[in-house]
């Protein structure tokens, strides 16, 4: 009996050559994506979850206002958290940390450690990050250097190397005191190396606004982070404690906790590793759960169309003494079949996928993922409910028809439940629309952002990273850089001008008083404008005379330095450009004005323009900016190599251009248009598929009106039309649904930018057209085949 099964089975997916490729088609995408998108949303849920105290660990988050502006940081200054743990009992322990570039040395070789980390000796016992050998307290000892274990095979080639030496920066040797397993790709805190923070000379000195660092407090009590931020909020109300801070009148410093677990997801304020975003996470699992159902739908609807083709076949085995649940279990077992070998597919399709998916979300999952044993049987189980569920509706549609039915009209046993089937077609091209619009709306403003003037010039820009140690040979390097061929132009600054932190504050007497407000300030070299090619709208830019070591005034009544202002901070100030030129202005330092630069972007355009001050001060340099000629590039590039080489032997050639840094501000928007490009393409695929399968239906319910029409003369197109008309408007139906839902999602994205395209009117019905001939295409291919077929042979279908 089980071999007649089966037998059934291998020769019904046989016969059913191209509904069953069809079926494993849309089966295999829609568990493909949801196996891709599960992966993801899984490793994004399980950010810092293998920390054992990660319900007791919270970072602080820092917000500030004076001057009628304010802003808020991911980063503190250094005395909030010892402050934090002397006043509060709830406080167990604390650790500041701080990344920065560093150059490590050993045996004459010199490495580059862009994650090399400064951490509290409190590091270890705060977080869960495993020692494989030495003591979790050796950063007590400020002459300690705490190796991960793929650093400590890249400088010694193994892992047992506690007691060897490393020289940091040229100038002071640590000693190995542990070794620490790689972090975790699912960790907000990605390391190399850790020193102790009393490394730093901010450390010596606790400022609660010397905000450089990410602070994280362990609790004694996961459930004692309300009260405490009650405690925190009364404290920093205190006026000596905002008088100490710096802060008076309607100005305040507050401190915010975020336990950490939620950071990854829930904060928008980055720290030193980017954040996801639960919103995304939500739509990507809403996208997995529709594409499954769709393909899913587009199972039952096509099982459906092959049955009138089955009514011969259930009617002998009716009348032989077939029982209704050997029927039932006959289609529910073949339902089973095509979905577990969609299923071996799907996981094979995913392994295979991976590393584009990888690329396309910037993970790093790997085929073991995949073959976990917990994931396959979550997959496995997954395939046997969407398989008996998809082929339940046409199980019991077939076996419950009643054999007079069947001898009456094989095909009518098709007809019921039409307009449930019509619905979800309404549905598949709404989610489809859905992802069209958005998409379209995402990529427009990707482009958007990639063309607009800036108010400077990032192409052709050529960064090379400077640090404390080479500045004694700054000045002989950046002169033999400006000798090469192919430089146009040399500078430098502190950060990148598309990306700059510094704040300050900024205070001037106007005709309305004294004025005062927060203020992002870039100490640059001498050229800036000039290579940034930007524009000065008053005044002139900096020369060798306003320098530190060469701007003492020759009138000591007035003040020694020269600032340059953009129009957003003159516009504060109630400037005009001209009116601004000669005014005195305060930053910690007296100075006066000597130009007025159009406004640039110096950050992302998720924010508004501030207001800037630029000062010259070459000390402060960490970024050479050198514009060069798009020609010969290569040869260029080799000759900043040699003059590198010659000047700063010690330290390798590391070099990248300024629009490669402008494009990673936005990475989470690109991966996110790249998501949706894939995913609506694969929603409206499936739509198609599922229309197609009612189109099937359509056909065969019609086989005889079509052949009676066309011996009354209709033409091919004449039937196309008549078999289109139901189907296209369902597909307006879904327009008319999906514009006002899409156009809403996509303003609410759109508020996330300062600087945003208006969403354009003709994207609505360039989407509806595309679904619209999409599902015209897909219709007509039944069609036409019912309209060639010979009247004759219609007409005896009935």
């Amino acid at each position: 009996m089980r071999y007649k099964f089966f037998q059934l089975t291998f020769r019904h997916v046989l016969k059913q050559k191209g509904f069953t490729l069809i079926n494993l088609i849309g089966l295999t995408a829609g568990l493909t994506s949801c196996i891709l998108i599960g992966l993801f949303i899984a490793d994004e849920l399980s950010f810092d979850s293998f920390h054992s105290n990660g319900d007791r660990i919270v970072r602080i988050t820092m917000e500030y206002a004076f001057g009628g502006t304010s802003g808020d940081y991911a980063l503190t200054g250094t005395k909030a958290g010892p402050q934090f743990k002397r006043t509060f009992p709830e406080v167990e322990s604390f650790t500041r940390t701080f990344v920065y570039p560093t150059i490590l040395s050993y045996d004459d070789e010199h490495f580059t450690e862009k994650r090399f980390l400064y951490a509290d000796s409190s590091f270890f016992t705060v977080f869960s990050f495993p020692l494989i050998s030495g003591d979790p307290h050796s950063l007590r000892n400020p002459s300690n250097i705490v190796l991960t274990a793929s650093s400590a095979k890249k400088y010694f080639g193994n892992t047992d190397v506690i007691g060897k030496t490393l020289r940091v920066n040229d100038s002071k040797d640590y000693t190995v005191s542990a070794i620490a397993a790689d972090p975790p790709r699912n960790s907000q805190l990605q390391f190399d190396c850790v020193v102790g923070f009393s490394n730093l000379d901010a450390s010596r000195d606790e400022q609660w606004m010397t905000a450089n660092y990410v602070t994280y407090l362990l609790l004694h009590d996961r459930n004692g982070i309300g009260p405490l931020q009650k405690q925190i909020d009364d404290y920093m109300r205190r006026p000596e404690v905002q008088k100490e801070a710096g802060f008076e009148g309607s100005g305040y410093l507050r401190y915010y906790l975020e336990p950490l677990k939620k950071v990854h997801l829930y904060s928008r304020l980055a720290g030193f590793e980017p954040n996801g975003n639960i919103t995304y996470v939500v739509v990507l699992l809403l996208i997995a759960v529709l594409i499954l159902v769709i393909a899913a739908v587009n199972y039952t609807n096509l099982a459906i169309a092959q049955s009138s083709a089955r009514t011969g076949e259930i009617g002998i085995r009716k009348v032989l003494g077939a029982l209704k649940s050997q029927l039932i279990a006959q289609f529910a077992g073949e339902s089973l079949f095509i979905t577990l070998v969609a299923l071996l597919l799907s996981v094979l399709s995913a392994v295979l996928l991976l590393p584009f998916f990888n690329e396309m979300t910037g993970k790093y999952l790997v085929v073991t993922d995949v073959l976990q044993i917990r994931t396959l049987a979550i997959i496995l189980a997954a395939g046997l409910v969407i398989g008996l569920l998809a082929g339940a509706y046409p199980a019991l549609v077939l076996a419950n028809t009643r054999l007079i039915s069947i001898l009456r009209s094989g095909s009518r046993i098709t007809g019921g439940q039409a307009g449930l089937r019509r619905t979800l077609i309404v549905l598949q091209f709404v989610i489809s629309l859905f992802l069209i619009i958005t998409t379209v709306v995402i990529l427009q403003q990707m482009s958007y952002i990639r063309h607009k003037d800036l108010g400077m010039d990032r192409d052709h820009v050529i960064v090379l990273p400077i640090d404390s140690h080479i500045h004694n040979r700054y000045e002989a390097l950046k002169t033999a850089v400006k000798a090469l061929p192919g430089v146009v132009s040399v500078s430098g600054s502190y950060n990148l001008p598309i990306s700059a932190t510094w704040g300050d504050g900024l205070t001037a007497m106007t005709d309305h008083g004294k004025v005062n407000f927060p203020i992002t300030a870039i100490p640059a070299d001498l050229n800036y404008l000039a290579t940034m090619n930007m524009q000065l709208l008053a005044g002139s830019d900096f020369t060798q005379a306003d320098l530190p070591a060469n701007n003492l005034a020759k009138d000591s009544t007035k003040p020694a330095l020269r600032y340059i202002l953009n129009e957003t901070a003159v516009r504060k100030l109630g400037w005009t450009p001209q009116q601004a030129i000669g005014k005195v202005v305060d930053r910690s330092e007296k100075g006066i004005v000597k130009g007025v630069v159009r406004d640039f972007h110096f950050a992302s355009m998720h924010e508004a323009i501030g207001p800037l001050v630029l000062f010259a001060d070459t000390q402060w340099v960490h970024n050479m900016l050198i514009r060069v000629n798009s020609a010969n590039l290569a040869l260029t590039i080799d000759g900043l190599r040699l003059a590198w080489k010659t000047y700063v032997p010690s330290r390798a050639f590391d070099y990248h251009f300024l629009d490669d840094d402008y494009n990673r501000l936005y990475t989470v928007e690109q991966r996110t248009a790249g998501l949706f490009t894939v995913f609506a393409s694969l929603a409206i695929l499936l739509a198609c598929l599922g229309l197609f399968g009612l189109a099937a239906i359509s056909t065969v319910q019609r086989t005889r009106e079509i052949g009676i029409r066309k011996v009354l003369g209709a033409n091919v197109f004449n039937i196309c039309l008549l078999m289109s008309n139901g189907f296209l408007r369902l597909v307006i139906v879904a327009i008319v649904i999906a514009a006002p839902i899409a156009w809403w999602a996509a303003s609410q994205w759109l508020q996330g930018f300062a600087y945003r395209i208006p969403i354009r009117v003709w994207i609505f019905p360039m989407a509806g057209a595309l679904a619209i001939l999409l599902a015209f295409m897909t219709v007509s291919f039944h069609a036409v085949r019912a309209g060639n077929a010979k009247p004759a042979d219609s007409l005896r279908t009935e």
